[in-house]
């Protein structure tokens, strides 16, 4: 029997479009997209398939990246029963993952990721603030790059390691801007401000941690029924009690996805990868030799439901 990580995309994932063949052709998507669309009084199908501006800002982002990945995860479940031997996400993703596995209320994880997306808006305004993309430079030389630049009074931080020398930093945009040259001349290949308005995993959200763990605490009820893996300390959880205590840190710290896929990647055999674009896909190429697919749309169910059988 072969061993399964479930893992579920972030921020960044978005796109118009995501998730209409799955509305198409699944009953079950519709009345997901009914249930999201009456817990935060948002037209979900208007947002994902028409266009507008409401998708790419974060309230709304973070929500419909949710809707997407349990729609897939529903649909697969339709056809398989398989249970993963843990999971986890990048940013978000630990966020849908733990929700999808401690049987929260549909309505109330929307809710949630609504929420999220509210409270980290709300912590960068007026914070001009930002993210921007590093690729070439080893993370210690990085972590020590941006250590100095704090010493200097610029507020930059290490907020996602995707592994292969690419990290997003975050922090402030005019620091962030300022300091492109430095890293180019310490040999960044490439860097990129991201077009955003949060600073996600960094001190910059700390304004917010008692809110959304108070939130945690009004909506999730139960255990997760299968281990969690924590993007901020490696460490896999089950418990509301953890989880309360890792998502929560989560917002502040940074997400360590490189350092996941190499502890989980000899205790599994593929990775399956439950939302739009594959960008969890993209990243696991580099880091690991075992498969991954990207549950995404009709082709990519076939393809997964093959595999699973024939392995």
């Amino acid at each position: 029997m072969q061993n399964y990580a479930f893992i579920f995309p972030g921020q960044g994932s978005q796109a118009l479009g995501m998730g209409k063949e799955f509305y198409e052709n699944f009953p079950i998507t519709k009345e997901l997209f009914m249930s999201a669309s009456d817990s935060i009084k948002v037209d979900f199908k208007a947002l994902l398939f028409e266009p507008n501006d409401n998708l790419n800002l974060t309230p709304f982002t973070q929500p419909a990246i949710f809707l997407v990945s349990a729609v897939a995860y529903q649909i697969f479940r339709q056809e398989c029963d398989i249970q993963p031997t843990l999971a986890f996400g990048h940013s978000l993703g630990e966020v849908s993952a733990y929700a999808l596995f401690c049987g929260l209320d549909f309505e109330h994880a929307i809710r949630l990721t609504h929420e999220r997306g509210l409270l980290m808006s709300k912590a960068c305004e007026g914070q001009d603030a930002g993210m921007m993309v590093v690729v070439g430079i080893e993370d210690g030389v990085l972590e020590k790059f941006c250590t100095q630049a704090q010493n200097d009074g610029k507020k930059v931080w290490c907020a996602n390691y995707n592994g292969n020398a690419q990290v997003v930093l975050a922090g402030k945009k005019t620091d962030l801007t300022h300091i492109q040259d430095s890293l180019k001349a310490l040999g960044a290949k490439r860097t990129l401000l991201l077009p955003m308005s949060v600073a996600s995993h960094c001190p910059m959200l700390e304004s917010i941690t008692d809110d959304f763990k108070g939130l945690l605490d009004s909506l999730v009820q139960g255990d997760s029924s299968v281990p969690i893996l924590s993007n901020a300390t490696l460490q896999t959880y089950t418990s509301k009690a953890d989880a309360k205590e890792l998502l929560t840190k989560q917002l502040t710290q940074s997400v360590l996805y490189q350092q996941s896929v190499c502890k989980v990647d000899s205790q599994v055999d593929a990775f399956i990868e439950f939302g739009h674009g594959g960008v969890l896909k993209g990243l696991n190429k580099r880091l690991s030799q075992k498969p991954t697919f990207t549950l995404s749309d009709l082709q990519s169910l076939k393809e997964i439901l093959e595999f699973i059988q024939t392995h």
